[in-house]
């Protein structure tokens, strides 16, 4: 992911200042990461919200893609509205999988009135993820609970619960991310999928957030850069 994003930042003019991984973490105090004017971070659950602080620290605004750190959100929303920061944060940047998630909550608008029909979510991913379900798929039941009244609450994998959406989490090889949605009742199914052919989509618009946080403050999301 990291190599994607440089190629497509070259190719639409930005320059790279800092590359930082596991074993150069100081390069996070140097002058040229301080000089960046946004840092997108693609890294692991643990490490996420350390980074986040190191980036803060050094004045440099960010945009980040990993999930399974959410359980700090509220603290990176407060930073950015107390102390200036700046971070931008999706669960998904491929503009495909954006325009699902504005689909998926039109369709669970619509299938309010119809509760003969139960709804459940599916997400495949590489088999090195290391989060389930995926922040994507968190994202989908969430925009259906703020539509379906019927929904409270997801769950993973098996539940008892009526009010509970339903995730499976499939990982096997190199899936670079499926997601599909299904109201089944005892007549039929229908359902919608977003298939990621590869990571260039995450990436490209992994890159274009960057462009959009440059300069600004506050927390900001794909609602603000798409207006959906």
């Amino acid at each position: 992911m990291g190599k994607t994003i440089e190629q497509i930042a070259i190719s639409r003019g930005h320059k790279i200042v800092a590359i930082i991984d596991i074993n150069n973490q100081e390069d996070f105090e140097s002058e040229k990461f301080k000089s960046a004017d946004v840092a997108i971070e693609f890294t692991t659950p643990a490490t996420a919200f350390g980074n986040y602080m190191k980036c803060f620290a050094a004045g440099v605004a960010v945009v980040s893609g990993t999930t399974g750190w959410l359980s700090h959100l509220d603290e990176i929303k407060e930073m950015c509205q107390k102390e200036g920061k700046t971070f931008f944060y999706a669960s998904n940047f491929s503009i495909g999988v954006n325009i699902f998630f504005a689909l998926n909550k039109y369709l669970a608008h619509i299938m309010n009135n119809f509760p003969a029909y139960d709804v459940s979510i599916t997400e495949t991913h590489h088999v090195h993820k290391l989060d389930a379900p995926s922040g994507t798929a968190i994202t989908l039941a969430e925009g259906i609970i703020e539509n379906l009244d019927r929904k409270e609450a997801w769950q993973l994998e098996k539940s008892e619960q009526s009010s509970d959406i339903k995730i499976h989490a499939i990982r096997e090889g190199e899936v670079a991310g499926i997601h599909e949605i299904d109201y089944e009742s005892d007549a039929d199914i229908i359902s919608i999928k977003h298939d990621a052919k590869n990571r260039s989509g995450f990436a490209l618009g992994a890159v274009m957030a960057a462009e959009f946080t440059a300069g600004k403050k506050g927390f900001l999301g794909m609602n603000d850069m798409f207006k959906f």
